[in-house]
């Protein structure tokens, strides 16, 4: 998986892929191959997203009113 790619573009090629496979029109090699990469993909968005998750900060306030930052509670799978 290339460094250079970003959410956008792995969603935008798995959109892509999705609409290849639906067709059903592919050879078995060619929609294993597809499904193989949007497998890979899928991963890399779930990591993009998992790292964007631990850096988020949700903003609070205290119960004097003042705006405090505090850590975003971790979602359970």
């Amino acid at each position: 998986m290339s460094k250079e790619l970003t959410f956008e573009a792995a969603i935008n090629r798995l959109e892509e892929i999705l609409k290849k496979l639906e067709a059903g029109d592919s050879p078995l090699a060619e929609s294993l191959a597809l499904f193989e990469e949007g497998v890979t993909l899928t991963n890399f968005c779930n990591k993009a997203l998992d790292e964007a998750e631990q850096k988020v900060v949700q903003l609070t306030k205290d119960e004097t009113g003042e705006v405090v930052e505090s850590e975003f509670p971790a979602m359970k799978a």
